[in-house]
């Protein structure tokens, strides 16, 4: 795990967040929010996901890309909350692309 400037994967992404929030400290973002709870977390991630799809429409290339890199953190950090590793997700959409999408969709419990 590298924290230099540079190219950050999903999983350096998560190792970051998952040392932020053992050892963080006060002046920690990422530990204040996991502290604050996971509804804090979701909520930060839902206004993450909608400024992303609001600079999607928009004509600001690099909005999309900030916008973007905010959506990953912030959903790095609810998965840490939430004690979800990358692998389980990485296993979920591993199962789901044995099929198509509407049969995955299909196939979901109804709510």
């Amino acid at each position: 795990m590298s924290e230099a400037p540079g190219r950050v994967s999903l999983e350096d992404l998560a190792a970051i967040v998952a040392a932020r929030a053992a050892t963080g400290g006060e002046s920690s973002y990422t530990r204040s929010l996991i502290a604050r709870g996971v509804a804090k977390c979701a909520q930060k991630l839902g206004e993450e996901a909608v400024e992303t799809a609001l600079a999607a429409v928009g004509t600001d290339t690099k909005a999309v890309i900030s916008e973007s890199a905010d959506l990953l953190y912030h959903l790095a950090v609810l998965l840490q909350a939430r004690g979800v590793s990358l692998d389980d997700v990485y296993a979920e959409l591993g199962r789901r692309t044995h099929q198509s999408g509407l049969e995955e969709k299909a196939s979901r419990p109804k709510a």
